[in-house]
């Protein structure tokens, strides 16, 4: 029996939005690790004040890319600058339709001249590897599945933890015996740790310094013991799979947008070798924002932040699009945050509401109407409500701006969009994207 491709899931639900939409969802959280461990309230504050390891190693996918063609499929296909571009270098990678439609991006690494590591949900690499197939680059790939995915089980390629807060600096040097390399924000340097060798990127995450440490899985099990050894003085703390979906919404990264790719006829091979129990047929839409057109969920680079990643200096599919929507209006990625005791009203029932995750759309209103939606919702505790990465209008996207998100299911086709489902309203205050100020100003400088 044929696989059945995310067109035929399209074709059997009558529309994207058919396939898509799910009221309720049950929100995205890691697989394998725990849940939590001290909890997830004292594993967030690990990360503002203390010291914290997050186990990275299974739920992303890991796609390497490499051949004499490596770097011009990627280059063609994504709308990065190849031209400067270091060997231990990542970049956020930002591939677009030709409508100039983000497809979802991933996080690149570039390991040799001709090799990359595409790392992420794997729309960006689905990409990739259609369109080098499709046009006879002369490139190799190699996949590692997610552990849930991970055909057969068995272990990762590659374990990574991140060592984040304001002591991770500390623990590192412990670790290792001393400070490592200076290194630039999203820069590696290769590290040794008792004869066994894998790699440091700098990284930072809800605006705390730290390292993503990255290597073969033979030494999995030794680096995650010395990093827990050497932290118990500092107190460090494990997070679990709640507080680890949390701190892109103090950071700015917008998980799993929408990728642009459901109608356009052009697409249509695409869509059919595509396989209907993956990403992009299997992660679900829900909350009180619907549209029966799908393409009312699309975004733009622009919209995720990413238009400091976007180089003209190269020809790329979607260049044209995102040349002429350089200057048009758009909406602005910002930050809510909600109301604490209409948190604790709507959420709550009038207690506090405990764990609050979702990805749902939720209506963004102001007295004018609907001005936005949001993207990604979760409780801080450190700030002590709930926030929200959202995209508003850019006329409402001013610092202090007061709206109301909308908190509901919509029920999807059959019932109108515009419906007054009674759905109850919390109040909201715009703030800047990142939330987090040292995350909004300092991570790239230098």
């Amino acid at each position: 029996m044929a696989i059945p491709s995310l067109q035929d899931g399209i074709d059997k639900a009558g529309s994207p939005i058919g396939l898509l939409w799910q009221p309720n969802a049950e929100p995205w959280t890691p697989e394998v690790v725990e849940r939590e461990y001290v909890g997830w309230r004292q594993e967030q504050a690990a990360w503002h004040e203390g010291v914290a390891l997050l186990n990275l190693s299974h739920h992303m996918f890991d796609l390497w890319i490499e051949g004499p063609d490596a770097t011009r499929v990627l280059a063609e296909y994504g709308a990065n600058n190849f031209e400067k571009f270091a060997i231990g270098q990542a970049k956020q990678y930002v591939p677009v339709t030709r409508d100039g439609k983000i497809v979802t991006d991933g996080i690149l690494l570039r390991r040799a001249e001709n090799k990359y590591l595409l790392s992420g949900v794997p729309a960006a690499q689905h990409w990739v590897q259609y369109h080098a197939e499709k046009g006879g680059y002369d490139v190799a790939f190699e996949t590692d599945a997610s552990s849930a995915f991970r055909p057969g089980g068995g272990d990762p390629k590659l374990f990574r933890y991140q060592i984040q807060g304001p002591l991770a600096l500390e623990l590192i040097e412990n670790v290792f015996g001393g400070p490592l390399p200076e290194t630039k924000f999203f820069h590696s340097t290769p590290v040794t740790l008792h004869g066994r060798s894998f790699e440091a990127l700098r990284h930072g995450m809800a605006g705390q310094a730290g390292y993503e440490f990255i290597g073969p899985w033979e030494h999995a099990a030794y680096v995650h013991e010395a990093f827990l050894k050497a932290g118990e003085p500092l107190g460090l703390v494990q997070v679990g799979a709640l507080a680890y979906t949390t701190p892109s919404v103090e950071s700015g990264w917008i998980p799993s947008p929408v990728p642009g790719i459901y109608v356009d006829p052009e697409l249509a091979e695409y869509r059919a070798w595509l396989p209907l129990f993956g990403i992009e047929g299997k992660r679900p839409l829900n909350g009180s924002y619907f549209s029966e057109d799908i393409e009312d969920f699309y975004v733009s680079p622009y919209e995720l932040g990413y238009g400091r990643l976007i180089h003209f200096g190269h020809d790329f599919h979607g260049r044209d699009a995102l040349l002429k929507a350089k200057d048009e209006p758009r909406r602005t990625k910002v930050t809510l945050v909600f109301d604490a005791d209409d948190v604790r009203r709507v959420v709550g029932g009038g207690e506090d509401p405990g764990f609050v995750l979702t990805y749902a759309r939720h209506r963004v209103e102001t007295s004018a109407g609907l001005v936005g939606a949001t993207m990604q919702t979760a409780s801080i505790d450190p700030v002590g409500t709930v926030l929200a990465q959202t995209l508003i209008d850019s006329a409402h996207a001013e610092p202090g701006t007061e709206v109301t998100v909308v908190w509901g299911e919509h029920p999807g086709l059959g019932t109108d969009p515009e419906a007054d489902l009674g759905f109850p309203r919390i109040r909201a205050t715009v703030q800047p994207s990142p939330f987090d100020r040292h995350a909004r100003t300092e991570y790239r400088r230098g």
